[in-house]
């Protein structure tokens, strides 16, 4: 008696793929960028900081991988939407500039609330909208991961702007991808814990906050950008197929009570 067919395991590769990584000069950026380069995509590496990504991409080229580098401030909508134009289609784009003025609810200023919300919100949805376009135009399917966070879920002390930022990108990934469906492009949040960046080092510098955030991670240690690759990996391949609109958390259990 023949033995039926044993299915498939998917790919994990992206050979051929195009990857936009924003803020990708440190932190999490760069680890997508180096992640999602190794696993055969090359990456464009976006930021202000040109240095700093030039210096990454040569990093990544040295290891025998494709990238290269796009000076670009993201709230410069018009500029990021000229620099989608002036490119070929990226398969993936991973949304992740972003910032934080953790402050009391009662003391945020307007500039602390509209310097937030404008990269994390306003530039974020731009960027992907112009991703989106030339994908369309072109009749291609993509990935695009919004770097939402396990606050995106829950709320904190002092980040109530913070808060409002990543609950909009959750939403916003949503009824993204209710439209985007169609067009075979698929749109997910990756939701991280505190992960030790140059962003987040000096507020895990207080041995208090440290101990409060160490509380809250079920697995009782902070997270490291290498925690997060395998997911961005996972989220850009064909592995995740059939998922879109979906938040991915790698909270160490943050959210689990």
């Amino acid at each position: 008696m023949a033995a039926s067919p044993l299915p498939q395991a998917p790919s994990f590769r992206l050979d051929g793929k195009r990857a936009l990584v924003t803020g990708a000069g440190r932190g999490i950026g760069l680890a997508a960028a180096a992640a999602l380069a190794a696993a055969g995509a090359h990456v464009t590496l976006a930021a202000r900081t040109v240095e700093e990504i030039e210096a990454a991409a040569a990093a990544i080229r040295e290891q025998g991988h494709s990238a290269d580098a796009l000076s670009l401030n993201m709230n410069d909508l018009v500029a990021v939407s000229q620099a989608m134009e002036a490119t070929e289609p990226f398969d993936i784009f991973v949304n992740n500039a972003g910032t934080n003025r953790p402050k009391p609810f009662v003391e945020v200023s307007i500039d602390d609330f509209d310097t937030v919300m404008n990269l994390n919100v306003r530039s974020a949805y731009f960027a992907a909208q112009a991703v989106v376009r030339r994908l369309m135009a072109a009749g291609k399917p993509g990935s695009i991961i919004n770097v939402s966070s396990q606050m995106g879920h829950v709320g904190g002390a002092n980040r109530t702007v913070y808060c409002t930022s990543k609950f909009a990108i959750e939403g916003m990934t949503k009824a993204m991808a209710v439209e985007l469906g169609p067009h075979n492009i698929r749109v997910n949040t990756l939701c991280p814990t505190f992960i030790e960046t140059p962003m987040t080092r000096p507020f895990l510098a207080d041995p208090n906050f440290r101990n409060s955030v160490l509380s809250k991670i079920k697995l009782g240690r902070l997270g490291q950008v290498e925690d997060l690759t395998g997911a961005i990996v996972f989220l850009a391949s064909d592995a995740s197929s059939l998922m879109t609109g979906s938040s991915l958390l790698v909270d160490g259990g943050w959210t689990a009570d």
